[in-house]
């Protein structure tokens, strides 16, 4: 509006600028241009009122419709595919966050359960509340029971081949704890109470090789298999007639023979010829038999395999019993 107005206003000037120099020759329209009317100076009515209000219509005429300005233009808002990043945490709730103890995971409601009836996996139900081989360990073959508080022998893996039950409170050994294993060739009952054996515990155990039945309170032997190489019944309470005559005659394969620390009153003969060991040390043995070690009636006979007996800490005087002990190899420890 003010530019419209400068406008007239230039009009103006120009035409009180004419009246003063005087009227000017008549222009006509341009040269190219269709005749129009000219435009007359002279003629120009300078008192004309101008509509100021009506103005703009006068100019750009009355077809056009401002209203058309005034509609509202709608925009649909812009939703992102996504949800937008959530504000980083107050130092508060940071530290109520450290302060929530860790969710636990759920358990299942029916956890899974071992079947100790599988066989051979964990051996036969001990009636001690769990199988055999969760109480004791079991490692090709062998049964490690050791010092775990036993008062009797526990079933045994039919595929046990050795067994050690060492330092328990086992007082008694039945004939049905080992009688269905055929393959059992060691039995180590060391440091136990056993006071009572059953005859024929053993007998049926055909390659039983190592019978260690050290510290325990054993007033007789059981019937014995001929497969032994091993037999230790020290510190036992052991007397002669505890022991089978000629118990040992028969077992050709004995080669250690360990009876220190007993009640015996004489050397178990006879003894085989396989051994290589004899201790029978604090005992109560006060003589030698002629035919102890030796044979009477075969003066070239010679024990080669014998070279280590001991027979001190018992009463008796060895230098007494030179015929009983020359076809040994070596002399036998004693007191004089």
């Amino acid at each position: 509006m003010s530019e419209l107005r400068g406008s007239l206003m230039g009009v103006l000037a120009l035409a009180l600028v004419l009246v003063v120099l005087g009227p000017l020759p008549a222009l006509s329209a341009p040269p190219g241009e269709p005749d129009g009317e000219v435009f007359d100076l002279e003629n120009y009515d300078l008192t004309a009122e101008v509509d100021w209000d009506n103005l703009d219509a006068n100019i750009y005429g009355d077809s056009y419709d401002y209203e058309d300005l005034d509609q509202e233009i709608e925009v649909s808002p812009l939703v992102p595919d996504t949800a937008p990043p959530a504000p980083p945490p107050t130092p508060e709730e940071e530290e109520e966050e450290d302060m929530t103890p860790p969710t636990q995971p759920s358990l299942p409601t029916h956890p899974p359960t071992l079947d100790f009836k599988v066989p051979g996996l964990f051996g036969p139900d001990s009636g001690l509340g769990m199988p055999t081989c969760l109480l004791c360990v079991c490692i090709s073959g062998s049964v490690y029971c050791d010092d775990i508080s036993l008062d009797q022998i526990p079933p045994l893996p039919k595929d046990t081949t050795r067994f050690y039950g060492r330092f328990n409170r086992i007082r008694h050994v039945k004939n049905t704890d080992f009688s269905y294993l055929k393959r059992l060739q060691s039995v180590n009952l060391s440091g136990n109470r056993i006071s009572e054996m059953d005859e024929d515990v053993f007998l049926s155990l055909s390659h039983l090789e190592d019978l260690l039945l050290a510290d325990n309170n054993l007033k007789m032997l059981p019937e014995l298999p001929r497969s032994l190489k091993v037999l230790d019944v020290r510190n036992n309470q052991l007397s002669s007639r505890g022991v089978h005559a000629e118990g040992f005659k028969e077992m050709s394969q004995l080669q250690f023979l360990y009876l220190s620390n007993n009640l015996l009153d004489y050397v178990p003969a006879p003894l085989p010829l396989s051994l290589r060991a004899l201790h029978l040390q604090n005992n109560n043995i006060q003589s030698l038999h002629v035919d102890t070690f030796c044979n009477s009636h075969d003066r070239n006979f010679i024990r080669r395999n014998l070279e280590d007996i001991r027979l001190d800490g018992n009463p008796i005087n060895i230098n007494l019993f030179g015929a009983a002990y020359i076809c040994l190899p070596r002399l036998p420890v004693g007191g004089h």
